[in-house]
């Protein structure tokens, strides 16, 4: 699994519009990775300063691949702060548990 963690600029007015004219897209496509298991979670921090995703994908190459085709990464209020592999030890029992 692996933890992609965005910084939001909003000093700019410009860039914080352009921003928010891009979610909907952004969104669109989180909820296509959703569906097909490739992303665990997403959401905004608390403090609206950025946001975390959780992909379930084999290395770091799918997850730039992902990144890379989506809208939101492409624009200058959106800073990837952190990409980093994560290996949870407990995880929430669910639909995707193969364990009887």
């Amino acid at each position: 699994m692996w933890i992609v963690e965005l910084l939001f600029s909003s000093v700019d007015p410009v860039l914080h519009a352009a921003r928010l004219g891009a979610r909907q897209a952004h969104r669109d496509s989180l909820a296509a990775l959703a569906a097909d298991g490739r992303l665990l979670a997403a959401g905004p921090l608390a403090d609206g300063s950025g946001a975390v995703l959780v992909f379930d994908v084999s290395d770091r190459s799918a997850v730039e691949a992902l990144v890379q085709a989506d809208p939101y990464f492409g624009l200058p209020a959106v800073e990837i702060v952190s990409v980093r592999e994560w290996s949870p030890v407990v995880e929430r029992a669910d639909e995707r548990s193969t364990a009887p």
